[in-house]
């Protein structure tokens, strides 16, 4: 019994929002969509709660190895559930002002939490994909959240048959790794390929790689991302791009540097690999694109090539500059995501990029903010984004990737392109039509500006307490 309770003691973020989720969805059933808001309150009050179980709780092993409670765990689990909560705080006025609000919407992100926290404390390939499987679920729900809309039902669906491919290759991979090394724990896995780095454990592991890059939206795993991201609703759209992708990031540095260590040389090709052709995906993906989202869509595929890179190092200065980047990079979307969710016209969210024409004359205030945005994800200093790419550029110069490095600042060269066609229309070309843009809620305009802000030189002061918590975090993966 003392080991149950110290195990559930280390899993307590997990165990309270599966349960709480649990009683959220139970108040909404019985309440109906009057309860709404209320569901919506005490989901964002459960995530922080779970944030402060995960920061304060005890570090260990539980489950025979299963679970791992690390600093690296608990970095990455409250930059996920504090995700999980902006998005639902995000979600919640935009969902009611387009009468679409349901109860399921904060009980699908704290279900996907429970998975995602799992992601970030796998100690074996069982916990890892039962946490892939359980954020995945809600996800796929998620994407197809208006179920009276063509685009929608069909973003769910090809984002749930694309999935379940992809879990099949991991799971192929996983079985592999399994029949050669004889073992589903990482700290096995990594003893047997210390001795043994044969063949077929690195076939399986490229296959497990395969796997987890669909989950990050990496290319050439990319297919699904620009039409889920179209056809979700912008609110679903900003917690896609934000704390999936930290789970998974964390999932794959602990898997490869954890399991393959002494390998590292095979999988950082694929790595590397990825990374480039995400690179060239996400530059010129986006060169085409006339909705936002689709837009925003190809920015995240470009973007996790960039973190890829910290992964591919495979030190300890790698794994803390992914997770700098990530976090600075999650701060960015959400910043870009409130703005959105700020404007519309005529009653209706604005979608194409040509909406933004002369949105300086009648909501000068977001157009500056949109502006410093964007800036900051073009790579513009101070702003947080350049930080973002200075270390992961640093990281991989310092392993030796020094060219992959370059690829990278010729793609964000790129990609610079349609994030300073985002600044032209709006102080340079004349609006479409008459129609001005409406007031946003006030709860919108204080998200937008708060990101905003940190973009700006507020993140050089920040980085003086980030830097120590990546550095903490990264100590929590045996690398160095």
């Amino acid at each position: 019994m003392t080991d149950l309770s110290s195990a559930l003691q280390l899993a307590a973020p997990e165990v309270t929002l599966a349960v709480g989720g649990l009683v959220l969805l139970m108040i909404g059933a019985f309440a109906g969509e009057k309860a709404t808001r209320l569901v919506s309150g005490l989901s964002v009050l459960l995530l922080l709660v779970a944030t402060a179980l995960t920061v304060t709780g005890p570090l260990g092993l539980a489950f025979g190895g299963t679970y791992i409670a690390d600093p690296l765990s608990v970095y990455g689990k409250a930059l996920i559930f504090l995700s999980s909560a902006v998005a639902i705080i995000l979600g919640d006025g935009w969902m009611h002002r387009n009468k679409i609000a349901k109860f399921e919407y904060p009980v699908l992100i704290v279900l996907a939490s429970v998975g995602m926290g799992m992601m970030a404390s796998s100690g074996d390939l069982i916990s890892l994909y039962i946490g892939i499987e359980m954020h995945s679920l809600a996800l796929y729900v998620l994407a197809a959240y208006r179920r009276d809309s063509l685009v929608a039902s069909e973003a769910g669906l090809k984002y749930f048959v694309l999935g379940a491919l992809s879990s099949g290759i991991l799971l192929y991979g996983a079985s592999l790794i399994y029949g050669f090394a004889g073992s589903m724990k990482f700290d096995e896995i990594a003893a047997f390929a210390s001795n043994n780095p044969g063949p077929g454990l690195i076939f399986g592991m490229v296959f497990l790689i395969a796997g987890l890059a669909f989950k990050v939206s990496a290319a050439p795993f990319h297919m699904w991302t620009p039409d889920v991201y179209q056809g979700a609703p912008t609110p679903v759209v900003a917690l896609f791009a934000t704390a999936p992708k930290v789970a998974a990031m964390i999932l794959i540095a602990r898997v490869l540097i954890d399991g393959f260590n002494l390998a590292h040389f095979q999988w950082a090709q694929v790595i590397i690999l990825i990374s480039l052709i995400s690179f060239a995906v996400g530059a010129f993906g986006g060169l085409m694109q006339k909705d936002i989202q689709r837009l925003l869509a190809y920015s995240s595929i470009i973007n996790i090539g960039y973190a890829l890179l910290g992964v591919a190092a495979g030190t300890e200065l790698g794994v803390q500059a992914m997770l700098m980047f990530m976090t600075l990079y999650v701060i960015d979307q959400f910043g870009f995501f409130a703005v959105l969710l700020s404007l519309s016209r005529n009653g209706r969210p604005i979608r194409n990029i040509s909406d933004l024409a002369g949105l300086k004359q009648d909501r000068p205030v977001t157009a500056i903010a949109l502006t410093i945005l964007s800036l900051s994800a073009v790579g513009i200093p101070p702003l947080s984004g350049f930080w973002g790419k200075f270390y992961v550029f640093g990281a991989a110069a310092d392993a030796g990737y020094w060219m992959a490095g370059v690829a990278g600042l010729v793609a964000s060269v790129v990609a610079a392109f349609y994030y300073l066609r985002l600044i032209k229309m709006m102080w340079f070309d004349a609006p479409a039509t008459e129609v001005k843009t409406d007031k946003a809620p006030l709860e919108a305009q204080w998200i937008a500006w708060a990101a905003a802000a940190f973009a700006f030189p507020v993140v050089i002061v920040a980085l003086a307490w980030l830097e120590p918590l990546t550095k903490a975090a990264a100590a929590g993966v045996g690398v160095g």
